[in-house]
């Protein structure tokens, strides 16, 4: 079985293939760059272990929240893909791949993207028989109302964190901030819950997978 999958709803390309049972991981800062290079970035990735785009049985993306810009760019990419070789989509949220980075703990999970105009974009999540069960909603919240969803001893993860560090710290003592390593999606967790959901017979056509907007008014087309 061979998977591609990617995430470009921040700032970096992560961009992970497994090919029965390898992974391969790539991940790239692209900023404003990303429609230009991530055909060709897939394209280089796979040429690396001498894999054909035509190989893939399955491919993984991330569905935000996050960028909008990067989101459907990535989306659009993978979904004219899965189209053209007829093959199923796994969609993945970004706050998902997130949490994903940590490892087995019993604390709390909470990935925190920071999305703009003085919001973050979260959820909670928990480690439960070695898979991740996501226990809140995926929220666009102020960070005093995030910081309320919190218990103390939570793990907190994500680029937000860099904008709140000092706010985090004040409210919530005994939490745990994961460093600059792990606030971005990481390529193996991509597919590691690719995996999960391929295993539970859990993805869809290139047709019905959708972006996660916790924006929608600013998503409107208007006439």
């Amino acid at each position: 079985m061979k998977i591609l999958g990617i995430d470009t709803a921040t700032k970096f390309l992560s961009l992970g293939i497994y090919d029965n049972a390898k992974v391969y991981e790539y991940n790239l800062e692209v900023g404003r760059q990303l429609s230009s290079l991530l055909v060709l970035t897939i394209k280089r990735v796979l040429d690396a272990p001498g894999l054909r785009i035509q190989e893939i049985d399955y491919f993984a993306c991330g569905l935000g929240p996050g960028s909008f810009t990067g989101m459907r760019t990535g989306l659009a990419t993978i979904k004219g893909l899965s189209w053209a070789l007829n093959k199923p989509v796994i969609g993945i949220s970004t706050l998902d791949i997130l949490a994903k980075n940590v490892r087995e703990s019993d604390r709390l999970i909470v990935p925190i993207v920071d999305a703009k105009r003085g919001l973050v974009y979260c959820s909670v999540f928990k480690n439960k028989n070695g898979s991740l069960l996501r226990i809140r909603p995926y929220m666009l919240l102020s960070p005093r109302d995030c910081l309320k969803e919190i218990k103390g001893n939570a793990i907190i993860l994500g680029d937000a964190v860099e904008l709140y560090r000092d706010k985090i710290l004040m409210n919530l003592r005994e939490a745990i901030i994961l460093d600059k390593d792990y606030w971005y999606p990481k390529p193996h967790s991509i597919i590691e819950l690719a995996l999960e959901r391929i295993k539970r017979k859990e993805f869809d056509s290139s047709f019905k997978i959708k972006p996660i907007y916790l924006y929608p008014k600013d998503c409107q087309v208007r006439k």
